[in-house]
């Protein structure tokens, strides 16, 4: 009965262990490599930390490719051990080397980056085989290449934020988070667009020449009249990213997402939107006509200031609060598209105005009692 047990945990804890990397030596080396499959194979060595450390990922690896185990392999040798030959004869002199070789046992270095993404896009690209990993979901920022970047970054009508990124290098996988959500953010923006370019790869070498491009990343801003662009050189987050965009493209945008408070705002509309607040009934259609006097000069940015005061003219206090409290409730469950939400935030902003006292009022009250002392 214990000797049952024994072989049961046995077999579990082997089955558990089991992994789909193929192990190889120079026996087996010739029955894998150059038979008609191509595959990927790590060069490591037992004592290096940074093979430890790409372990688990080039476990994933494999495992991302079981499913077509007939198409393509990941493999390793212990290019220091029992593999030593191996790497002397593929020219190992450092550790981990990982190398890519075709079904005829052509080979090639693998330069790209150590992570998840990357080997699987890697592989794919090679063979056309789809790993098992669902791929994450397009990123907020475009992707152009040397067949798309002039229609888009040098068109006159837009400013183009652009990062020249490598796929294998730190700095801009750090970055990306950042990026990815001010995107995100600047998504309803049509004039203000982020981009992003692999100016590592071979066919964007062009474009990495075109522009002076010699480490990464190199981010580069492109406004409407400047198309030879403009080195970037504020921070990396996401607050430093924002307020860049929103000086260069005239934007309001907030760093958590939606509109700042001043978006839609009228400093001249604002005067009068708190006089006609504050103003007693019999007097408020003067104030309305003064007001659509200006917005015949100004235009559509104006509409939801005389909305609100034709809503309000015979005194309907009572509508400012209901829909104040209407307009925050939408805001706060966030549940329509962001176009929508942009909407509704401005007309909250000029329906706030109502019941603000100007800056400017409050400044120059400020000022006049100084001058009385």
């Amino acid at each position: 009965m214990k000797l049952s047990i024994s072989l049961f945990i046995t077999a579990i804890l082997t089955s558990a262990s089991a992994s789909n990397v193929l192990e190889l030596n120079p026996d087996s080396w010739d029955d894998v490599v150059g038979t008609g499959k191509p595959g990927l194979v790590e060069f490591f060595a037992t004592w290096c930390g940074h093979c430890k450390n790409l372990a688990p990922t080039y476990e994933q690896v494999a495992d991302a490719y079981s499913h077509v185990k007939d198409k393509v392999f990941v493999a390793k040798v212990d290019a220091d051990g029992v593999g030593k030959e191996l790497g002397r004869k593929y020219g190992v002199t450092g550790f981990p080397t990982l190398k890519w070789f075709d079904g005829k046992g052509n080979y090639e270095p693998y330069e790209s980056g150590r992570d998840l993404e990357s080997f699987t896009s890697f592989i794919t690209e090679k063979t056309g085989v789809k790993s098992s990993i669902k791929p994450p979901p397009p990123p907020s920022y475009r992707i152009l290449d040397y067949s798309n970047f002039d229609e888009i970054v040098l068109d006159p009508k837009k400013d183009v934020l652009v990062t020249f990124t490598a796929p294998w290098c730190g700095h801009c996988k750090a970055m990306k988070p950042a990026y990815e959500k001010v995107a995100s953010i600047f998504e309803t923006e049509n004039n203000c667009v982020l981009v992003n370019v692999d100016a590592d790869d071979k066919k964007n070498e062009a474009l990495k020449t075109r522009f002076g491009i010699s480490g990464f990343p190199t981010i580069k801003f492109f406004p409407k009249d400047n198309k030879d662009g403009i080195a970037y050189e504020a921070g990396r987050s996401e607050a430093d990213f924002v307020n860049y965009l929103n000086e260069k493209c005239g934007t309001q945008r907030s760093v958590n997402g939606g509109l700042l408070d001043t978006a839609g705002r009228l400093a001249d509309f604002d005067v009068l939107a708190n006089k006609f607040f504050v103003a007693p009934a019999d007097l408020r259609d003067s104030i309305h006509k003064e007001a659509l006097t200006l917005s015949s000069t100004i235009g559509d940015a104006s509409k939801h200031y005389i909305r609100i005061m034709e809503k309000m003219v015979n005194g309907t206090e009572a509508y400012y609060e209901k829909e104040s409290k209407r307009l925050e409730s939408i805001l706060k469950k966030r549940t329509l598209a962001p176009a929508k939400l942009d909407e509704i935030k401005i007309k909250s902003n000029i329906l706030r105005a109502f019941s603000e006292k100007p800056k400017e009022d409050s400044e120059s009250n400020i000022r006049r009692a100084a001058a009385e002392l």
